[in-house]
């Protein structure tokens, strides 16, 4: 794989705003000592074709009319970019938050991608020292407004999701974590209510149920079913099948833990 391929290629909606000026930064950083290999035979399209050259995704039936290639591409860049701001919220970056980000990087696009998408983690760290806590806030918040114009709701439910992941895999989650996925969860358009639902998925009280599914225990039944019915249509599988296989199947695991959420309620309550 070349260098850079496995996030340009087709860069979906990164051409301009925050999300572009970080990847044209990253381009030009990563790749200063062998920058012409993504522009050989066949890689044509990757980050220096597309800043220079314009765009050169194809337009396809995707959401926003960019390619899946470009939606898929576009999507794992602002995982990293987010991701940073989520790892380093305690001041620290966890091994165990870190492998979490290569395994993604190495189901979607195997070891060289697991590699760059590793060095462009710590550049953005570096990023982060360099600007400074606040102003890195503010970038990462423009990032999000960017990615909320160009992402359907489903497609950003799932990048909650995979933020909420990296955020408890080293098993403790203090309250400066909490606060950035909340963060981050309003600038992308969406309600605190999502990460306390995510955060819950694999619990396996009762009480965690009615926190996935975001009603209290004193809710009518039908309450309940309406709060079910839509988070079933907002985290379906299918919604977000342009972003891959491998992305769709993560989703669909997140989508049978709401359903044992679900199942829990309805026979405590004894629903049929």
């Amino acid at each position: 794989m070349a260098a850079g391929k496995w996030i340009g290629g087709a860069l979906g909606f990164m051409i301009g705003g925050p999300l572009g000026a970080l990847a044209g930064y990253f381009i030009g950083s990563l790749f200063d000592s062998g920058i012409d290999v993504v522009n050989e035979s066949g890689t044509q399209g990757t980050f220096e074709s597309a800043f220079n050259n314009g765009p050169r995704y194809r337009r396809t039936s995707g959401y926003g009319g960019y390619s899946d290639e470009g939606q898929r591409n576009s999507f794992l860049f602002s995982m990293l970019v987010l991701s940073s701001y989520i790892i380093k919220a305690d001041g620290k970056a966890m091994h165990s938050e870190m492998e979490v980000v290569r395994q993604m990087l190495r189901q979607n696009f195997g070891e060289t991608a697991v590699s760059q998408g590793n060095d462009i983690l710590k550049k953005l760290f570096d990023e982060q020292q360099r600007m400074g806590e606040s102003q890195f806030k503010q970038t990462v918040h423009e990032c999000c407004m960017q990615i909320n114009q160009h992402m359907n709701y489903s497609q950003r439910l799932q990048l909650l999701s995979f933020l909420t992941m990296i955020a408890q895999a080293d098993g403790s989650l203090p309250h400066v974590e909490i606060r950035a996925l909340k963060e981050c969860a309003q600038w992308l358009g969406m309600s605190e209510k999502e990460v306390d639902s995510l955060l819950h998925l694999e619990g396996n009280t009762l009480e965690d149920a009615y926190k996935v599914l975001g009603v209290s225990p004193n809710a009518s039944d039908e309450e309940v079913k309406r709060a079910y019915r839509k988070l079933a249509l907002e985290h379906h599988p299918d919604k977000v099948a342009a972003l891959g296989e491998d992305v769709r199947k993560a989703a669909e695991k997140k989508f049978q833990e709401i359903n044992a959420a679900k199942e829990r309620i309805w026979k405590a309550r004894g629903i049929s």
